[in-house]
């Protein structure tokens, strides 16, 4: 589309992925500034992978601020954490607008955000390391590290990595195939497959390669949506050609969902992080992260699969 052409509110609507899947804080704060922030690179000719790369390294220089127990080292922190996040709202702002999205620019997205939680992790390890436990002399030391090893490996990753999915899917059953970015395993096989043996192709295999296991674990956790996705292939050549009262009707029932999805991605992970850092509490986040959670992770991935389920056997009536 062209920019120059179209109004503030005419772009910050279509930069937006859809009124179904954004939140609250996105609307009203990340996506308006990110778009004023996306013009700007827009007109310097900056790339939307430029852009990630430099949330990378605002989003890893907040971890080591939120190491320190004085509060100006964690305002730092948490101000590098809000620039990285709005230069991740940016860079797909832009990608939409100008339609420079790419299957590598969205594993560079995914990446960038694991990078930032890597350093936050390891920054909340070190500062509570010697510090004792609530109610007990015993520093967190070690226990410290696993709790951290936890919530970021077992809990947090496999949440917004599944949040995301379910956020995809809603989008295809919505825009359409050009609307969302709901790949597969099959597909990304075949990229990797084809480029073997070939020169010069070391990165591009590289990205194929592991985003291809990424589309395997959320697969592999969804096995009635792929039941699903299986029979409305077979059935149909392409999503526009599913009824639309089908679809419809499933985006009924996947609505009241998506709220979870985006609990269980970046803005309320972050809020609880300002929080706890500054009450210098940070093991509290980790517990919650664990606890919390997990819990609206599985109630979640429930009524999801029981939802596929009931769309599958509406498709056989």
């Amino acid at each position: 589309m062209s920019i120059e052409n179209k109004s503030f509110s005419e772009l910050l609507k279509a930069s937006m992925k859809s009124d179904d899947t954004e939140e609250w804080l996105d609307i009203y704060f990340t996506r308006p500034v990110g778009l004023a922030f996306a013009l700007l690179w827009y007109r310097l000719g900056v790339t939307p992978n430029t852009i990630t790369i430099l949330s990378i390294f605002l989003g890893v220089g907040a971890g080591p601020m939120f190491y320190f127990q004085n509060v100006w080292y964690n305002i730092i922190g948490i101000v590098l954490l809000v620039l990285a996040n709005l230069c991740d709202s940016t860079d797909g702002q832009l990608a939409r607008l100008t339609n420079q999205r790419s299957m590598k620019g969205r594993c560079l997205d995914g990446f960038a955000g694991d990078t930032w939680f890597v350093s936050i992790y390891l920054g909340i390890v070190l500062r509570i390391w010697n510090q004792p436990m609530p109610g007990i002399d015993v520093k967190w030391g070690l226990f410290g590290l696993a709790l951290a090893a936890i919530a970021g490996i077992v809990c947090h990753s496999q949440q917004s990595s599944l949040a995301d999915y379910y956020r995809q899917i809603h989008l295809y059953f919505l825009k359409g195939k050009a609307g969302s970015e709901l790949d597969s395993y099959a597909a990304e096989h075949a990229i990797v497959e084809s480029l073997k043996g070939k020169k010069g192709v070391f990165w591009d295999k590289a990205f194929h390669s592991n985003y291809q296991h990424y589309c395997k674990n959320q697969e592999k956790r969804t096995p009635e949506f792929q039941k699903l996705r299986q029979e409305l292939n077979e059935r149909y050549a392409n999503v526009e050609d599913i009824p639309d009262e089908w679809k419809a009707k499933f985006l009924q029932g996947s609505r009241p969902l998506m709220p979870l999805t985006n609990f269980l991605s970046f803005n309320s992970r972050a809020i609880l992080i300002y929080i706890t850092v500054l009450a210098n509490c940070p093991w509290v986040y980790l517990f919650i992260e664990i606890v919390l959670y997990t819990i609206i992770y599985m109630y979640m991935h429930k009524r999801h699969e029981d939802h596929c389920k009931a769309m599958r056997a509406l498709l056989n009536n």
